[in-house]
């Protein structure tokens, strides 16, 4: 199943931080099925073929993913980590995790849920403690949550995506002017 999940921030943790949207408003969950995991999981390239997933995997996800976007939150705000955010990172990162193999076509992976948690946590373990930390921001979509790398040049980009918040509310800025602009008599 391919659900055409958005990884537009720079990092697959931060992708999966952003599997709640709108986190300050209509929170919108992701992760509403198991499918819907494993499918996110094979999208991100995390793993080529992931073992179904079941509810208790998809709640441990969801704890994780938590985790993840509350330690980023509070490392990009330089602000020290609060509650067990860290000692849940820290227990996934340490669960064995999938090992590709090397096959005629290429690279595959495939994993346990676990496991595919196991290498994302690994990842977060590495964004938060790398030297992308300095270049992480919050999207300037008053409705979206997303965190991003912004690697642009000048450190200027304000949105997750152009696809998505860009072009959103520059169409509602550009609709302002306009409706506010006097018309010629």
């Amino acid at each position: 199943m391919n659900l055409d999940h958005v990884f537009v921030c720079g990092n697959p943790a931060l992708d999966f931080a952003a599997t709640l949207r709108a986190r300050r408003s209509l929170r919108f969950e992701m992760f509403v099925t198991p499918d819907r995991l494993d499918a996110w999981y094979r999208e991100s390239g995390i793993v080529d073929e992931v073992s179904p997933s079941r509810e208790a995997d998809v709640e441990r996800a969801r704890t994780v993913r938590e985790a993840i976007y509350q330690l980023v939150t509070a490392r990009r705000l330089g602000e020290p980590y609060a509650g067990g955010a860290q000692e849940t990172l820290n227990a996934a990162a340490r669960e064995p995790s999938a090992v590709p193999q090397l096959t005629p076509a290429g690279r595959w992976t495939a994993a346990t849920p676990g496991e595919a948690l196991a290498a994302l946590a690994r990842q977060a373990v590495e964004l938060l403690s790398g030297p992308d930390v300095p270049l992480l921001k919050e999207c300037g979509n008053p409705e979206c949550t997303r965190v991003y790398i912004d690697r642009s040049r000048g450190m200027r980009r304000q949105w997750c995506g152009m696809e998505s918040c860009g072009n959103r509310i520059k169409a509602a800025a550009y609709r302002a002017r306009k409706k506010t602009a006097p018309t010629p008599a």
